[in-house]
């Protein structure tokens, strides 16, 4: 009797949902909720306060890919440590690269640093482009409204509520740049640990002064940090770092340069909505204007 009322509240749990949606990050996860709305059940694989460059295939991933209707990845190669072979244990069809129940949001929008030859002289590079396309809201609507599309191909009769759940996510976006903007505006900009941070800051027409790391996914040296010294003496900024990098190049560099240390998120919570996701940006912004004074 319990196995068969456990078996009717399932039931009536996925009746509620149309599409099973798997997103590799949270931000990627906030979109699809945002766009799918109560019509999908959205689960995210990496946690926020971890390098989703770093991570390893789990059994928890395989079993929440299993019965996805719909996996929607960063892409631009973020997840090509770990996501290839989650789906593939995960033995699913339906998800498989090229089918519509794979989605990459990177490839939905132009890209930052496209092109570059694959050389692993130069740490880690991503010859696709940048793939940390969560930091420019105005990508991240581009490509609601193209997840909208797919959502709507596996799911014709949510078509419109789809179409506008992104319409609603692209306007708020319209609506609370000029925020973002005149508030970051005569910011002398920042040093970033690492390449994520470059299509905000590119968003909001901030130089980026330099990197933490000599080369993307290389630790700082002590010959690195010395030359980011003297290239920035006199000059002002602010340094941008997440929980998870180390803290102490950040701090070192702004010991001898008297500059302030953020630690921002790169991604909002698991669970989060729109709201946490400006939040996240609102951060970010604040800690650039920071630097004004």
């Amino acid at each position: 009797m319990r196995i068969l009322i456990a078996v009717i509240f399932s039931l009536a749990a996925q009746a509620a949902w149309a599409l099973n949606v798997v997103a590799t990050t949270s931000s990627i996860g906030m979109l699809a909720r945002e766009v799918g709305g109560a019509a999908v059940k959205v689960s995210v694989l990496a946690a926020p306060d971890r390098d989703p460059h770093m991570l390893q295939a789990k059994p928890s991933m395989m079993r929440a890919l299993r019965d996805a209707d719909l996996v929607v990845a960063v892409g631009a190669e973020l997840e090509m440590g770990w996501l290839p072979a989650a789906i593939s244990g995960a033995a699913n069809p339906r998800i498989l690269p090229g089918q519509p129940g794979y989605f990459e949001a990177a490839a939905q929008v132009s890209l930052l640093d496209a092109g570059q030859a694959a050389d692993r002289a130069h740490g880690d590079v991503h010859p696709t482009g940048n793939p940390h396309v969560n930091m420019d809201p105005v990508r991240m609507a581009a490509i609601a409204r193209a997840l909208a599309e797919r959502m709507a191909k596996l799911e014709p009769a949510q078509a419109a509520a789809f179409r506008a759940g992104a319409q609603r996510f692209a306007a708020a976006v319209e609506q609370r740049l000029p925020g973002w903007q005149a508030r970051a505006a005569g910011s002398p900009g920042g040093v970033l640990f690492h390449k994520d941070g470059n299509y905000l800051f590119a968003l909001l027409g901030l130089p980026i002064l330099g990197y933490v790391e000599p080369v993307s996914g290389v630790p700082p040296t002590a010959a690195h940090l010395n030359s980011l010294t003297a290239k920035l003496k006199g000059e002002r900024g602010v340094i941008l770092h997440h929980a998870y990098q180390p803290a102490q190049g950040p701090q070192m560099l702004a010991s001898r340069l008297g500059w302030q240390t953020a630690v921002v998120p790169l991604e909002p919570a698991k669970e989060a909505d729109a709201a946490a996701y400006f939040q996240l940006i609102d951060t970010w912004v604040a800690a650039l204007a920071s630097a004004k004074q």
